[in-house]
């Protein structure tokens, strides 16, 4: 059967594919812990049967309730599909609609084996972040991609393809929810459980959305930190001769090595997990992997004193690497986390003196006590931090939660005040105000053709565009502009592409409607192919999360989620060619609402039109939020795009004398 074929079949009806057999060389999800009774057991199985003719339900049963008892979830591994499932050139996928081809092609790149993080568990990232439940969805969702025209829109629920709906030409073709639940049951048990059952799912933030592009997603914000991180604790900014130490090789947290390349630091970033830190040494982003703790402090400081840029992956945990650091007192510059803290209990951390398979083991066994072991874990981790910022280290919080499951730990991580974290976020002190509130944020987009030279063609046209905006650039945005076009010059020689021809651009409105226009030009042209575009969910508009995106908005409202919602909403009828919105993205289910989109691009003056709404409604909703916050760059922002746009009026901020405020309370 050929590719096509088995994606039109969609579920077989007539047969039962062959069982594949359990690939022990695959990095799989952890064992999850058993929480559901025999009751709610019984009604994860009917859930699951309920996809396939009953004929087979007495074979299946058995076979599903076993992956249920064994691996906490019902995967149904025997729906993988035979083919390799990888991005293909768009021409490849069998589809009435190209904007559906473009979808298919994105579902496909967040379940490759090179950027999912547990592929056969569709897992693309952060331990849980799911692309679907099972493989059924995978399936159904791919046969109604192929069905579907442009008059109709399918609807997912949590992995879930609730069918297609039908719509219009201007409608998006795919709306994506994840997670959606009722505040009251939004607990890390109502995750466990609601999945287990197979009726909701924690979609991170690109994985569920259908946006995800490997590392290189994240590594262009890594890169903007470190670098103006350096620049805060160095006027200089020199970047040379400094250490940056971290952890996490994950999906997200594995670009770290590359960014500290990039932006010239020496890097030691501990990773608990052999498969995940030698992946990343084999795809390049990481100069090596060491395994003994002293070995690689040596190794980092004969880098650092040499001042030339290096990585290197520490195969152990973060807490036996900080301690040692303290033991010899070893400096260090730069101090974060990228552990998946969102998910401390189901393999997002791990405890400290203990193998992999032993906190595996009592992860899924005994959970009371592996979440006692995390806690002492995250004091110790704690107490490690506060010793080394004692001694000139500037720590921030990378927006895992560590700060967050640090004080529900007792960990001293409290400031004075017994309010606020002793460590801002990184969003506080450089992203929020140097990049979000301006507008900057992780634009990206897809050459659909699969071609390395579209991708190529791309990075010179963004360049050009990025110049020519910057000559008449205010000097508020100066610094970002002079960043992002010294990015995307070298984006080509870090050689970042890992899946899909894809690029990450931190640009603001103009500089994405601009480039977005003069690549649907060159689609006309016939100069490249078709593009999608799409931004990461850690945007200036596309997330409310107290703890990271909105963590420098302080009149209150960081705890609502007014943003996001109404971000979806006016994208979705701007000229977006699909949105998603979920509950749960990097710091946690429960602590945040975020959403996305995706657009397709194929040269036509329709596309031209949708881009100009939607990309400036994307960014600018953002700004207008954290103007009316009382932002000072983004007051600047929002009045300097109210000059460019006239139709665009938003209310701003009178702002109140503190003393005058003092004086009443």
């Amino acid at each position: 059967m050929s590719f096509a074929e088995e994606i039109e079949l969609g579920i077989p009806h007539d047969y039962l594919p062959e069982l594949p057999a359990y690939d022990p060389e695959v990095n799989h999800a952890p064992v999850r812990k058993e929480i559901l009774t025999d009751l709610e057991k019984k009604l994860a199985l009917k859930n699951a049967l309920r996809y396939f003719p009953e004929k087979f339900h007495a074979q299946l049963a058995p076979e599903f309730a076993e992956e249920l008892k064994k691996y906490g979830r019902i995967y149904m591994y025997r729906y993988r599909p035979s083919y390799e499932v990888k991005a293909r050139p768009i021409s490849e996928y069998p589809a009435k609609s190209k904007q559906a081809a473009a979808i298919m092609l994105m579902i496909q790149n967040n379940l490759d084996h090179a950027i999912a993080q547990h592929p056969h568990e569709l897992i693309t990232y952060g331990g849980n972040g799911a692309v679907f439940q099972n493989w059924a969805q995978y399936r159904l969702t791919m046969q109604y991609l192929s069905q579907m025209t442009d008059e109709q829109t399918l609807h997912m629920y949590s992995g879930h393809p609730m069918g297609l709906f039908p719509s219009h030409p201007g409608a998006p073709r795919v709306i994506v929810t994840n997670g959606m639940m009722i505040p009251n049951y939004s607990k890390p048990d109502d995750w466990e459980k609601f999945n287990a059952l197979g009726v909701t799912q924690y979609g991170q933030m690109t994985a569920g959305s259908y946006m995800y592009i490997g590392p290189q997603g994240i590594v262009h914000g890594t890169t903007i930190t470190v670098l103006n991180a350096c620049r805060k604790i160095d006027t200089a900014g020199t970047t040379a001769g400094k250490l940056f130490v971290t952890a996490g090789l994950g999906g997200m947290s594995g670009a770290q090595p590359k960014a500290g390349n990039i932006a010239g630091v020496v890097s030691i970033t501990a990773e608990v997990n052999p498969k995940a830190a030698y992946k990343r040494h084999e795809q390049g982003w990481v100069d090596e992997v060491i395994e003994d703790v002293d070995a690689a402090i040596d190794a980092a400081e004969a880098h650092r004193a040499k001042g030339e840029a290096h990585s290197i992956a520490y195969l152990g945990n973060i807490v036996t690497l900080w301690e040692r650091m303290v033991e010899r007192n070893i400096k260090v510059d730069l101090g974060s986390d990228q552990t998946s803290l969102h998910n401390p209990w189901a393999g997002g951390y791990y405890p400290v003196d203990m193998s992999l398979e032993e906190a595996n083991e009592m992860m899924a066994h005994q959970p009371e006590a592996f979440k006692e072991a995390i806690q002492a874990t995250l004091r110790r981790h704690a107490a490690a931090v506060n010793a080394l910022t004692a001694k000139g280290m500037y720590f921030f919080d990378y927006g895992n939660a560590f700060l967050l499951e640090a004080s529900r730990a007792g960990a001293d991580i409290m400031a004075e005040n017994g309010i606020d974290f002793k460590y801002p976020s990184y969003v506080q002190d450089i992203m929020g105000p140097m990049c979000f509130d301006y507008g900057f944020g992780p634009f990206r987009w897809v050459c659909a053709s699969g071609k390395p030279e579209d991708l190529e063609k791309t990075d010179r046209i963004a360049e050009r565009v990025l110049s020519e905006i910057m000559e008449r650039s205010p000097k508020e945005i100066q610094q970002q502009m002079a960043d992002n076009i010294r990015w995307i010059q070298q984006a080509g020689p870090n050689k970042m592409v890992v899946g899909s021809q894809a690029r990450i651009l931190y640009a603001d409105a103009e500089g994405r409607i601009a480039i977005a226009r003069a690549f649907n030009e060159a689609i006309a042209k016939g100069e490249i192919g078709p593009v999608v575009l799409g931004r990461d969910h850690h945007d200036v508009s596309g997330t409310d999360s107290p703890y990271r995106e909105t963590s420098n908005i302080y009149d209150g409202s960081s705890f609502t989620a007014d943003m996001a919602t109404h971000n979806v909403i006016g994208d979705s009828f701007r000229g977006a060619t699909w949105v998603s919105i979920h509950n749960g993205g990097g710091v946690g289910w429960g602590e945040v609402i975020n959403g996305g989109f995706g657009m397709y691009l194929d040269g036509s003056e329709g596309a031209k039109d949708r881009l100009e709404q939607m990309l400036l409604y994307d960014v600018n909703n953002g700004i207008a939020r954290r103007s009316w916050a009382r932002n000072s760059e983004a007051i600047f922002a929002i009045k300097r795009e109210m000059e460019r746009t006239p139709l665009l009026k938003v209310t701003l901020p009178n702002l109140a004398s503190d003393d005058l405020i003092n004086q009443q309370f």
